[in-house]
């Protein structure tokens, strides 16, 4: 790698872990540690799952379509980030950084990208490209999951920010698809 390039990566790097430092600061707070805890929790897909299964009921056979959307895109999304982290093996920031305090468990060894924001970013686009009236409550819940992962010591922002970039482009591909 030339020099140049080198001391860009370096100083990239100092910038995240110095974010993800300070975003980690906020969880000494218990309310805040314990509400990102839940948030990140509900990320994990159940409140994902929560949401197709009552679209299925609420709107029954039209809601086929986009609860098959979400499920394909969200798979192609964890074959993605899966493959990903098996190549890039960055560690989590917690095992860098001893000022970074883990504040929960994480899914996997690994930390780029941010699967929990990669799903987040796909199931939220996917839903309200059928069903408008749920991005008042998608948008900020996905913006949630994505700060709740610096925060609690998981991922690194450049983490979280490629984990949306990734799951925005699955979803954009997937409406010239379907």
């Amino acid at each position: 790698m030339p020099n140049k390039l080198r001391f860009y990566m370096n100083q990239f790097h100092h910038v995240d872990s110095h974010l993800c430092i300070t975003f980690n600061r906020i969880s000494h707070n218990i309310l805040i540690r314990n509400f990102f805890k839940v948030i990140s929790r509900l990320g994990n897909g159940v409140f994902w799952y929560s949401l197709m299964a009552l679209m299925l009921i609420i709107d029954q056979g039209r809601a086929l379509l986009p609860v098959l959307h979400m499920a394909v895109t969200g798979l192609v999304g964890t074959m993605i980030y899966k493959w990903l982290k098996e190549r890039t093996l960055r560690p989590r920031p917690h095992n860098v950084h001893q000022q970074i305090s883990l504040r929960s468990i994480p899914l996997d060894q690994f930390s780029f990208p941010s699967g929990h924001t990669l799903h987040a970013v796909i199931f939220t686009l996917v839903a309200i490209h059928y069903y408008p009236m749920l991005s008042v409550a998608l948008i900020p819940f996905s913006v949630l999951i994505g700060l709740s992962r610096p925060i609690l010591g998981l991922h690194y922002p450049s983490d979280v920010l490629v984990g949306a970039l990734i799951g925005f482009f699955i979803s954009l591909i997937s409406f010239y698809i379907i």
